[in-house]
Order: structure tokens, then C-alpha cells, then sequence
């Protein structure tokens, strides 16, 4: 049986209330989890890597910030400077924080701790996971992203 994405519900830094990837129904998905905010040079490095090969055209790109639930002040004050440092438009709409148990959302997708940044290939209609990885993909991933039929 296939892997099917958790839904996870957060809002992206232009402040709108999403859930992934429940709301992204129109193209493959490509979801860039991260879990410790020194990763965020990570993130940036793979979603260069999708954009290099072209990969933004033909699925969404979004970042999820996983981090742990905390007091509704504490949200809001995280999010209001993550708001401050990122000002282009387009990077805020494709960043969904979410807050929640962390441990339980990487049992989920069976992630054994916080070191490292995972991406998925999540198909738009099944919300299967097609293709998963670790970090930047390297080029035999990135082959097998761009040869799966979007």
C-alpha cells in the first residue's frame, strides 16, 4: 500500500490558513520539510535544485517549517519575524509553518530525528508519496523526478 502524506494544517507568511497537501490540487507537489531553523540554507539549496532543473513549472514548490506547538503568542512572534526577514511575495506564499507535534509528524512519515531536511513528491489527486528524499537531491533522484509523468 502506498504512503499518503499526513494533512498538516499552518499558515504561509502571507498569512493564509492552508492545509498540505489538501489544498494543493492542481499540479505535483513538492513538500520541503524542515525542522530546525539552521536548516533553512538546506531548504533554499533544494529548492534551487527543483528550479534548476526546471522542476517549478511543473509542481508546486512549497517549505514547511515543522515546529513544535507552543503558546499562541509564541506563533505569532515567530511568525511575525519570519515575516520581517522574508520579503519577496512568492517565498512567503510557498512557506507553511505549522506547529504541532513534531515527533508524531516525522512517526508519520517515519523520520527518525530533527538533523536533516526531507522532501516529497506528493501526487496531486491519491496524496500518495511518490518520491521522497534526504537533503539535496542528488542527480540519480533528480532523475527520478523528472522522468516520473507529472
Amino acid at each position: 500500500m502506498a504512503e499518503i502524506f499526513p494533512s498538516v494544517t499552518g499558515r504561509n507568511l502571507n498569512k493564509k490558513t492552508v492545509t498540505v497537501p489538501d489544498d494543493y490540487n492542481n499540479e505535483p507537489l513538492l513538500v520541503i520539510a524542515a525542522f530546525e531553523q539552521w536548516q533553512q540554507r538546506v531548504v533554499d539549496e533544494v529548492i534551487a535544485a527543483f528550479d534548476a532543473n526546471g522542476l517549478g513549472e511543473s509542481h508546486t514548490i512549497i517549505e514547511i517549517p515543522v515546529i513544535q506547538r507552543s503558546t499562541r503568542f509564541r506563533q505569532m512572534r515567530l511568525d511575525t519575524i519570519m515575516r520581517a526577514v522574508i520579503r519577496d511575495r512568492n517565498v512567503r506564499q510557498r512557506t507553511v509553518t505549522v506547529y504541532l507535534d513534531k515527533k508524531a509528524f516525522r512517526d508519520s512519515l517515519d523520520i527518525p530525528n530533527d538533523s536533516a531536511v526531507h522532501w516529497f513528491l506528493i501526487d496531486h489527486v491519491s496524496k500518495e508519496i511518490r518520491l521522497r528524499g534526504v537533503n539535496v537531491p542528488s542527480s540519480e533522484e533528480m532523475n527520478q523526478l523528472l522522468s516520473l509523468p507529472s
